[in-house]
């Protein structure tokens, strides 16, 4: 169970907190990480599909914070893990993530309350180190993708209780304080985004991916199956024994029947629509 988190005063709240001492040590933000935070905001703001987030997250946010996947959990009365959704290029499946994460409750809850601890404040933890992920399926997993380190961030609701809880699974080498403040000044932003993608109406997605698995040829499908997996038109054409030419055709085509932009957009959306098989 949740508890709720202590009551702040106005002058606690102005204090400047660890995240943002350590970021005035290493110096003020420069023009181009400015630039690149609002370049996100505004990519942000127009996120209302889970395959835009998908696409941000995995594409234009990596410049700031740099990950092998991000989990993200929402929080629901006494249920810690109310909903379970990850974010990766990696071969591993969204529902096994998400079983993983339930299978490892407890440390979940200990990385919440450690983050509560913090002062609320962005928590970093070193998967091959700590002790809480000595026996977790789901550290040996992230470690398998080359993740070595997590950084924790949780976002209140209205009725200041903890509304969603974020973990970045990262690369040691690149998560570092300054990192972890850019993250904490994003967050609200990606809470929003992601709250965004969770309020379609159900009718209206079962009706979307009703008719997109049908709009999609079994050739497309195999097509759009090898570029989640990372080929190039080249490698798929070699695959499936046609020319890359055929291969860009089939590409053309599957971005207009889903109705995104480019391949990370339709990666995004055929997992968000269960159109990929990844297992």
């Amino acid at each position: 169970m949740l508890s709720n988190p202590p009551a702040e005063s106005s002058q606690a709240a102005l204090t400047p907190t660890p995240a943002m001492r350590a970021s005035s040590q290493s110096g003020p933000l420069d023009a181009m990480e400015m630039e690149a935070i609002a370049i996100n905001l505004q990519a942000a703001a127009r996120i209302h599909k889970g395959y835009q987030f998908f696409s941000w997250t995995q594409g234009l946010l990596q410049s700031l914070i740099n990950h092998e996947m991000l989990i993200c959990i929402a929080a629901s009365g006494e249920h810690a893990l109310a909903r379970v959704e990850s974010f990766s290029t990696s071969t591993l499946d969204q529902e096994f993530v998400r079983q993983l994460c339930h299978q490892d409750i407890l440390l979940i809850q200990n990385l919440i309350q450690k983050w509560r601890m913090n002062h609320h404040e962005p928590a970093i933890h070193h998967v091959a180190n700590d002790a809480p992920f000595t026996s977790s399926a789901l550290a040996r997993e992230l470690k398998r993708i080359g993740s070595t380190t997590i950084l924790c961030l949780g976002a209140f609701g209205t009725d200041s209780n903890l509304a969603a809880f974020y973990i970045f699974a990262c690369n040691e080498e690149e998560l570092t304080p300054r990192r972890a403040y850019i993250a904490e000044l994003l967050l609200p932003f990606l809470h929003a985004a992601w709250v965004r993608t969770r309020v379609e109406p159900a009718q209206e997605g079962g009706a979307s991916l009703s008719q997109d698995r049908s709009q999609l040829t079994q050739r497309e499908q195999e097509v759009l199956k090898w570029i989640y997996l990372g080929k190039s038109n080249i490698e798929i054409g070699l695959i499936l024994g046609i020319s890359p030419l055929t291969v860009k055709n089939h590409v053309q085509e599957i971005l207009r029947r889903l109705n995104v932009l480019n391949r990370a957009q339709a990666v995004g959306k055929a997992l968000s629509l269960h159109l990929i098989s990844t297992t």
